[in-house]
């Protein structure tokens, strides 16, 4: 991981974007280094190769905006979504993906990315939607949002909902059981059931699917 201290600039308002990338590929890092810093709208704080060094630099803060990219050293971007959600990082991310499926669009809209370009987009597009998330607006490729909003939780029978809900509060399996009545490899039946249906690997981004449309409608589930 590097880094490097701040610096001011007039571009934007009294200073520049601070930026800090993350991607497994230091062909890409490089990249995207020198487009940054050829343009006087941007600083690059830092640069991770890991979601666990991206993580730790989310943690510190410091910056505007997270460009990162969908494949990171030790995770892929739907788990560094999850991760942010979950520690409650207050941090604002673009994926920059090298992937053109829809599909990875829809999910990192459903994790709350607020960003999202590809690796060959011109120059500008990127820069453009670095910016917008900077300034707390949602930059993404055109895509018909009532798809997007059409996820695996609004198909969820409400006894589903209510064990994503619990899930999202912290309780445990055994809790769960205990309350419940039921014995623990149960849960765990339903917890794979669950997972299987949402398109999930496991219970981080269960929880953070639930919290971003908690998010999008403002109210909980069921």
């Amino acid at each position: 991981m590097n880094s490097k201290p701040g610096k001011t600039s007039k571009a934007i308002g009294d200073r520049r974007m601070r930026i800090v990338v993350a991607e497994r590929n230091p062909l890409v890092i490089s990249a995207l280094r020198e487009m940054l810093e050829c343009d006087g709208r941007f600083e690059l704080l830092g640069t991770a190769q890991s979601g666990k060094q991206f993580l730790d630099l989310a943690a510190e803060g410091g910056f505007d905006v997270a460009v990162i990219g969908w494949k990171l050293a030790d995770m892929d971007g739907a788990d560094v979504l999850a991760e942010v959600q979950t520690r409650k990082l207050n941090v604002r991310i673009a994926v920059f993906s090298n992937d053109h499926d829809i599909g990875i669009l829809k999910q990192c809209v459903r994790l709350g990315a607020q960003g999202y370009c590809f690796q060959f987009d011109d120059p500008a597009i990127i820069f453009d939607t670095i910016l917008a998330v900077a300034h707390g607006r949602i930059c993404i490729p055109f895509i018909d949002i009532n798809k997007v909003n059409d996820t695996p939780l609004s198909r969820l029978t409400v006894r589903e909902r209510e064990l994503l809900a619990v899930l999202s509060d912290g309780w445990t399996n055994l809790q769960i059981a205990t309350r419940t009545g039921i014995s623990e490899n149960t849960v765990k039946y339903h917890l794979k059931n669950l997972y299987d249906k949402l398109d999930v690997r496991n219970r981080a981004m269960a929880v953070a699917l639930y919290s971003s449309e908690k998010r999008t409608h403002k109210q909980p589930f069921g």
